[in-house]
């Protein structure tokens, strides 16, 4: 059977859509899945066992230009690639009208999707052949797994969430104990202070390990440093791969993360990881899985300033026993 699934972006909603088809593969041997994704999530659907073929988009890229020649060509390209092969069954995970109209649309194959109460955006519905209706009072990774279970009609699975991309990473040798600080995100209001981090990577070191401090623009770069400054325990790592982020991730004794893609990252390779929430309510999109810890502030604003580092030091310390 083959079939395609379009789930374009974001990294976070990538990784949420593998647990569904590890359940399809388990339940369907035969199964073999395409991928339509934004090209600069490309890897992550290839570490997945069941994918065969990923199938990279720009919408995002292409918006900035939509009428110019070059994104014209491209997208002429992407659809000839698209329709060369016709599904089995076509699964729109996003369920938004960018997806749907764009993407699915233009699929080969019956088209399932979240129906008209349950899509994020109702009206994306209209592209489908086949409608679900899917709870949304759940985690986001639940919803995704029963609209695969209903679009490929085999039962919903009870087993725990199974990413099935942690064996295709091993970590490298490291003499010394380290811990990530997953600081960098994409809003102001959920970063935690540098004053906070700063002091957390504080307690690390005097507790004898390693901090290593990734990031993605100049700004998260510089501050990263600032974070370490005169810490010569701590280390900001060089701009490194999605895979090669990975690799860090997965040889480290324990994460700290906040709201961003890399906190799903984490715990899709199953890394002890505690994650750090202000207005986000993790119980819908949260990290999900084994080794993962959640702190949310409790504060009236849910501003996550009043989540402290030495708070955060001693939830930390079950996850460095794992």
């Amino acid at each position: 059977m083959q079939v395609l699934i379009v789930k374009t972006s974001s990294m976070g909603d990538i990784l949420h859509t593998l647990p569904a088809l590890t359940d399809a593969m388990q339940a369907l041997p035969e199964i073999c899945f395409d991928w339509v994704v934004e090209e600069d999530f490309l890897q992550i659907p290839t570490w997945h066992p069941a994918v065969r073929q990923v199938i990279p988009v720009a919408l995002r890229r292409w918006r900035k230009n939509w009428f110019g020649m070059a994104a014209r060509q491209e997208r002429d390209n992407f659809k000839r690639h698209l329709q060369q092969e016709l599904y089995d069954v076509v699964i729109d995970t996003q369920g938004l009208m960018k997806s749907a109209a764009f993407v699915t649309r233009l699929a080969r194959g019956e088209k399932h999707g979240l129906d008209f109460t349950s899509a994020r955006e109702p009206f994306a519905s209209w592209f489908y052949h086949q409608r679900h209706k899917i709870g949304k009072q759940q985690h986001a990774i639940e919803r995704i797994r029963q609209l695969l279970s209903a679009s490929l009609c085999y039962p919903i699975s009870t087993a725990p969430v199974d990413y099935a991309i942690a064996d295709y990473f091993t970590p490298k040798p490291d003499n010394e104990a380290y811990l990530v600080f997953l600081h960098a995100t994409t809003r102001p209001d959920k970063e935690w202070p540098e004053s906070h981090w700063r002091k957390l990577i504080q307690h690390a070191s005097a507790a004898g390990y390693h901090i290593k401090l990734l990031w993605g623009t100049e700004y998260e770069q510089l501050r990263a440093r600032r974070m370490i400054n005169g810490c010569c325990t701590a280390q900001v790592l060089p701009l490194l791969t999605l895979r090669e982020v990975a690799l860090q991730l997965v040889g480290a004794k324990a994460i700290v993360s906040v709201d961003t893609g890399l906190s799903h990252l984490a715990a899709a390779l199953n890394c002890p990881n505690l994650t750090l929430y202000g207005k986000t309510n993790p119980k819908r999109i949260g990290v999900y899985g084994r080794n993962q810890q959640v702190l949310r502030s409790n504060a009236s604003n849910n501003n996550i300033e009043y989540l402290t580092a030495k708070h955060v030091w001693r939830l930390l310390q079950p996850l460095l026993t794992t």
